[in-house]
């Protein structure tokens, strides 16, 4: 009896229960709150007017967590005014997506074999609570400026407006909650996907040992983007100064760029533009590229135009990509074919790579307009636009991958890997082991 009820006492502390989902939520959420507001104060947003700082930091968590963030203006009858933004603070996703993971991990962690209602039952827990601090954020992610209309547009076409335009943005609560959602969905499914040590149902164990390993490999060369991303930060802030600016980057959309790079060292060609007073953040060959009148390519042909230096990008993905090979074939039954790895490489790559240009694409724009012509916000309207061509992409990283995976393989052959049992050889008795296992 004592035993029995030692059993159930334990097995009340196993269930992954409210504590531990909060704990998950609350670290995530504050992580990335932390991180949106020291970008944005480095950038300079804390001095904003009307005490807008807290509204734009929950706004650029909003947006860093899948959710949606509309703009809007108000200048006068006669004056209409035009909007739209579409960028992911990456360096805020990230964040909380890996504290989020390890939350949600941590309580699994020790255990080959979850039923799939725990799974579920677990999830749901997080995603409650997700849901509730996502509608918290997205209500206090909104607020209006009030503009200068004679700043903006001069004193002529300041007097059509008849009072000073106001800007504002609010978060759009049903898009942020069923985006929100999907964005933890795809945060946590990664999760059990790349951890060695997450239990998973019966029926997907047979899948594991063709998932996992490549799934792990490229979470490893997304995350060595990122760390050779910050170490070239803090050469530039020792080097060339700008620590502000260049901690803003750091801190709000390092992955968007060191990602970005990534596909256009596999051979990959973005387009875009970028006029008015806004542009792309550093390195400032990205904005000389994309401000021409007219959409712009950008791929490596182009950027060393400007400076030769970015074909050193090739060597850093040639070095990176087949790492990160070499990693999975590493991490795969020692029974896995080379053409195997070729095949689950290319995969793994091509989505990576996929993920990549639905993620890191921008699209921006303001302007004012006189009865929906021309554009009075001269000094104030711009555009900037960068998406991917996407051919380009996925059939490079289909041929890194499939050459990649094979020479990983092939290099992952002369090493050691888990499960792998060393044949003794033939020895005493080796016949009629033969026979028995026959």
């Amino acid at each position: 009896m004592n035993v029995r009820a030692s059993n159930d006492e334990n097995g009340a502390r196993t269930p992954h229960g409210w504590r531990d989902a909060l704990l998950a939520v609350l670290t995530g959420v504050l992580a990335m709150v932390v991180t949106a507001a020291l970008g944005l104060w480095a950038a300079g947003a804390a001095g904003l007017p009307g005490g807008a700082f807290p509204a734009v930091v929950a706004a650029v968590v909003v947006m860093a967590a899948g959710g949606s963030v509309g703009l809007s203006g108000d200048a006068g009858s006669l004056v209409g005014t035009q909007a739209d933004l579409s960028v992911l603070p990456l360096s805020v996703t990230l964040v909380g997506a890996l504290l989020v993971a390890r939350g949600f991990l941590r309580p699994l962690h020790h255990r080959a074999v979850a039923g799939g209602r725990e799974l579920a039952g677990w999830a749901g827990r997080v995603a409650g609570l997700w849901i509730v601090a996502l509608i918290v954020l997205a209500l206090v992610a909104r607020h209006t400026f009030t503009l200068s209309a004679e700043d903006l547009t001069g004193s002529e076409a300041g007097d059509l407006l008849g009072s000073d335009p106001k800007i504002g943005f609010r978060a759009e609560i049903p898009l942020t909650l069923v985006f929100g959602l999907l964005w933890l969905a795809g945060v946590l499914v990664l999760a059990l996907i790349v951890s060695r040590r997450a239990p998973l149902p019966a029926r997907l164990l047979r899948f594991q040992e063709a998932v996992r390993p490549a799934a792990y490999a490229m979470v490893v060369l997304l995350l060595a983007c990122v760390a050779l991303g910050v170490l070239a930060g803090i050469i530039v802030m020792i080097t060339r100064g700008h620590p502000a600016e260049t901690a803003a980057v750091i801190l709000l959309g390092l992955p968007n760029l060191v990602w970005l790079a990534l596909t256009l060292g596999l051979g990959a060609s973005w387009e875009g533009k970028v006029e008015g007073p806004f542009g792309l953040p550093m390195p400032q060959v990205l904005d000389t590229v994309l401000r021409t009148p007219d959409l712009s390519t950008l791929n490596l042909s182009t950027l060393a135009e400007q400076d030769g230096r970015v074909r050193w990008l090739v060597v850093v993905v040639a070095v990176l990509v087949p790492a990160a090979a070499f990693l999975m074939a590493a991490r795969s039954p020692a029974r896995t074919r080379l053409w195997q790895h070729a095949v689950h490489m290319a995969v793994a790559l091509t989505l990576t790579v996929l993920f990549i240009c639905l993620t890191a694409r921008i699209s921006a724009h303001y302007g004012l307009s006189l009865l929906g012509l021309g554009d009075l916000g001269g000094g104030l309207g711009g555009e900037v636009s960068l998406r991917p061509k996407w051919w380009t992409a996925l059939g490079f990283a289909v041929l890194w991958g499939l050459v990649t995976g094979f020479l990983g393989g092939l290099a992952a052959t002369r090493v050691h890997r888990r499960g792998e049992v060393v044949d003794p050889g033939p020895g005493p008795g080796s016949g009629s082991g033969s026979g028995s296992g026959a």
